[in-house]
């Protein structure tokens, strides 16, 4: 059964994008519009859409949360030997997306991707929940297939068992973050009639950005 969308439309009239008045830096302006999004109490502002691509050339897409800006880049925390951990080892490279509707904004980052240092990794998992920390026990190998739910709800029963004692969940090998330092970076502000504005800026060696209109 199809379904028509054709008719379905929205004019985004909310913000503008001003070339000559944004910071020379991106990160300035990631920055902003974050805690932009965060006060106007957007759903989970830090969600962002992950797109890579292995040695197939098939690309996969997934949302995963960011949990950090640095001072290069973005950082997110995943299953190192998940698909997209497989993607990342035969291609380092990535784009991610926030798309933050409430403010009829994007911002699009690619660049090359890499393990984060083992010992923040293990700093952060330590913060999380401790049913978090035994899920990312029973989700091994991520993306692997499983007979049914009843068999992964008996593994975190056993897992939670097994660590009820001592209360601490040590932190797997096969889990950690990566991080995507930036090379381009897009700011998206919808604008009404389509004519959108959007901002790129491209990494110069590391040193300075550079920035461009891109038309719409």
């Amino acid at each position: 059964m199809s379904m028509d969308f054709t008719d379905q439309r929205l004019s985004y009239e909310k913000g503008v994008l001003d070339q000559q008045s944004v910071p020379n830096s991106p990160f300035e302006l990631l920055h902003a519009w974050m805690n932009e999004a965060i006060a106007q109490k957007v759903q989970e502002p830090y969600a962002m859409s992950l797109a890579t691509c292995g040695a197939d050339n098939k690309p996969s897409v997934r949302i995963v949360l960011m949990r950090e800006i640095t001072d290069t880049g973005v950082v997110f925390y995943t299953n190192y030997e998940s698909a997209k951990g497989q993607d990342i080892a035969e291609n380092p490279n990535a784009e991610v997306l926030f798309f933050w509707h409430e403010l009829e904004r994007q911002v699009r980052i690619s660049g090359s991707i890499a393990k984060i240092d083992a010992q923040k990794s293990a700093a952060y998992f330590q913060k999380r929940p401790h049913d978090s920390q035994v899920g990312a026990w029973v989700s091994q190998p991520q993306s692997g297939e499983v007979a049914n739910r009843d068999v992964m709800e008996q593994t975190f029963e056993q897992l939670q068992s097994d660590y009820s004692d001592t209360g601490d969940v040590p932190t797997p090998e096969f889990w950690g973050g990566y991080e995507i330092t930036i090379e381009q970076i897009e700011f998206w502000q919808g604008r009404a009639n389509r004519m959108h504005d959007r901002i790129v800026y491209t990494s110069d060696n590391g040193d300075s950005w550079n920035t461009k209109r891109l038309l719409p």
